[in-house]
């Protein structure tokens, strides 16, 4: 009777047994099928920094989601994997993707502590924690983490599993995979290593926040520290190596803040311009070798060119302080933009003083008024309408009926009125009745249409005051309405990327610059001559002891708040502002002369010392002839021509058409 007892209690522990086994391996079962697909391994591309070059292939910036540089194991210091394994995986060797002993162990700690304290994981475990599951902490992940580890174990060899758990784990400040730390904390590469240094890299998996040494430097050493006693323990490395690399300082090289460089605000413009790109929006920190137009040696020489005469401007606003107050409210700024004179590249897109300081873009945000730069677009488009500079205005005084029943009263700069005078001594002087008078005969709305072919897309209003640069526009705007001038009558798009390369060298985008007919090549040139006149007989002066060929136009607005100069030489489109940003006056007298040209002048020596000498255009059917710029009587370049107070220049004008016989 007791033994058909025992027997059927042994049968019935037997099958709750196999119930329980079965259970078990059909949630093994039910896991496995749940798990990602293993062999996509092969097929894995890390998320990798991506690169913004200028338009000599210097590096300007780097930026990403995850700080990453993939490299081969031959590119990893033997010290680092080392220390590594022997801190993470001493066993990595050997095991097959699970360490039975480390799981005992871990499980045992976990109890005694009454939650998740130790890991016990192996360097796969990581890896497939890592790549393929979330960062919870619970028996569930711990299964499949294993089963994982199992399969990556049998498709992939050792090295293959090494080089990317060194690729791919997290070492703390944003960087990810052992370059990466290499570059961040030391500023050399992963085979470049000391003991020292490869400890203290080795120690980081353990806690990265707690223990990298841009957080922690005296808990740094220690783990350090702690990882070369393990390496001395384990035979990794000998006494001597050990006590020499102790002595190691953590030092830590901190690298560029690109926010500082020069380059700031234009690196700030490119990431936008992917950002908003639906083809780039999603990946376009991944990877990606973007190679921009910009001219470092020129964007710098334009940092330091605002610095040095913003300065200046600051000592005079503290020394005409109101009320005897030398201390300044607000702080003088200044946006500078650059194009190529060809294809509308951007050369030069300063947005401000300092980009740590306000990231607020000027160069392309902000919109203030040209003043007087915004005379070139009136008379470019009567010139359009075939006037010629030598055409007669008047400089008188004058009011005007506005449509609300009041008179605006046009008073130029200077208060005086010179009479009659040409179109190129009205401009070189930027004498405001004349503008008006201009605007007056060709009308306001043409001036608007001629605006737009120049690529100007800011509201514009057919009112008196247009002529005199009332409307709000960006600095970017304003100057590439001057590139026809330059180029032939042909306007162009202005662009800041090249072309963008993915990962492997493929090619996503390549720029095709946008170009459209804006004007004449004639007229164009005879624009160009008429704006040479500013430099050389008017407001812009100060810059013709650059000797070079260079044309523009200063501008100024009311009670002084902005300053600018707008111009050009054959190669490069300037456009400089300055003014505070709360639109308050910068001072009585402080002009686009005196403000803005000073730092358009350094840049554009900067520019004229680059190559050689190149020469604006003079095209057929034109002329240089002299002309009285009072009367606008022409003289022949052959004729004696009898120079009296220094009213007789040489300009360009059209040729009369030849008849046919």
């Amino acid at each position: 009777m007791q033994s058909v007892f025992f027997h059927k209690s042994i049968l019935l522990i037997s099958f709750f047994l196999a119930c329980i086994l079965g259970l078990f391996a059909g949630f093994l079962w039910a896991l496995s099928h749940d798990l990602p697909e293993i062999n996509r391994l092969k097929q894995f591309r890390p998320m990798e920094v991506s690169t913004i070059f200028d338009s000599r292939g210097q590096v300007l910036d780097k930026f990403f989601i995850e700080k990453r540089f993939p490299v081969s194991m031959e590119c990893i210091s033997p010290l680092l994997i080392e220390a590594l394994i022997t801190t993470e995986d001493r066993s990595f060797y050997s095991h097959v993707g699970i360490n039975p002993k480390a799981i005992v162990r871990a499980i045992v700690q976990d109890i005694v502590h009454g939650h998740f304290k130790q890991g016990g994981s192996t360097l796969t475990q990581q890896l497939a924690k890592t790549l393929f599951l979330s960062p919870e902490k619970s028996i569930i992940r711990k299964i499949k983490e294993a089963l994982l580890s199992l399969q990556i174990e049998r498709r992939y060899t050792k090295e293959e599993i090494l080089e990317l758990y060194l690729n791919q784990i997290y070492l703390g400040s944003a960087s990810y995979g052992v370059e990466a730390a290499a570059r961040t904390y030391f500023q050399t590469r992963a085979n470049h290593l000391t003991l020292g240094q490869a400890a203290l890299i080795a120690g980081l998996p353990k806690a990265p926040s707690r223990y990298s040494p841009l957080a922690n430097h005296r808990l740094a050493k220690i783990r350090r520290d702690t990882v070369l006693r393990q390496m001395l323990e384990t035979g990794k490395i000998t006494r001597q190596d050990y006590e020499k690399a102790l002595t190691e300082p953590v030092l830590i090289k901190k690298g560029t803040n690109h926010d500082k460089e020069p380059s700031a605000f234009f690196t700030a413009y490119i990431k936008k311009l992917l950002e908003e790109d639906p083809r780039f929006a999603k990946n376009y920190s991944n990877g990606l070798r973007i190679y921009t137009t910009l001219d470092s040696d020129l964007s710098r020489t334009a940092a330091d060119a605002m610095e040095k005469h913003l300065t200046e401007l600051e000592n005079r606003m503290k020394s005409k302080g109101t009320g005897g107050n030398k201390k300044l409210e607000v702080t003088p700024e200044s946006a500078v933009v650059g194009l190529d004179a060809q294809d509308g590249a951007v050369r030069i897109l300063a947005g401000g003083r300092d980009f740590t300081k306000s990231p607020f873009n000027r160069a392309i945000q902000a919109k203030r008024q040209p003043g007087s730069a915004f005379k070139s677009i009136v008379y470019a488009a009567a010139i359009t309408k075939g006037y010629s500079q030598t055409c007669i205005l008047e400089d008188s005084p004058l009011s005007l009926t506005l449509e609300n029943g009041k008179t605006w009263q046009v008073n130029n700069f200077s208060v005086s009125h010179d009479g009659m005078m040409t179109m190129r001594r009205a401009l070189a002087l930027s004498k405001n009745t004349t503008a008006v008078r201009l605007q007056n005969e060709i009308t306001p709305q043409a001036i608007i249409d001629f605006s737009r072919k120049l690529g100007i897309t800011s509201w514009l209003a057919p009112y008196p005051s247009l002529a005199l640069g009332s409307f709000e526009l960006s600095l970017m705007e304003i100057t590439r309405a001057y590139i026809p001038f330059v180029n032939q009558g042909i306007g162009a798009t202005p662009f800041a990327i090249r072309e963008i390369r993915d990962q492997d060298g493929h090619i996503l985008f390549s720029v095709s610059p946008k170009k459209t007919k804006v004007m004449s090549r004639q007229d164009a040139a005879i624009v160009t001559d008429m704006l040479k006149a500013v430099i050389f007989e008017g407001t812009g002066k100060k810059a013709a002891h650059l000797s070079q060929e260079i044309a523009g136009k200063t501008g100024t607005t009311n009670n002084y708040k902005d300053a600018l100069f707008v111009g050009y030489s054959p190669g490069l489109v300037l456009g400089v502002w300055v003014g505070n940003d709360d639109a308050s006056s910068l001072g009585k007298y402080e002009t686009g002369s005196k403000a803005a040209l000073p730092i358009w002048i350094d840049i554009m020596e900067k520019e004229l010392a680059k190559g050689k000498i190149q020469y604006f255009d003079i095209p057929d059917q034109t002329k240089m002839v002299y002309i009285d710029d009072r009367s606008g009587e022409i003289f022949n370049l052959d004729q004696n021509i009898q120079y009296h107070n220094g009213h007789i220049v040489k300009a360009l004008v059209r040729s009369p058409r030849k008849s046919i016989p």
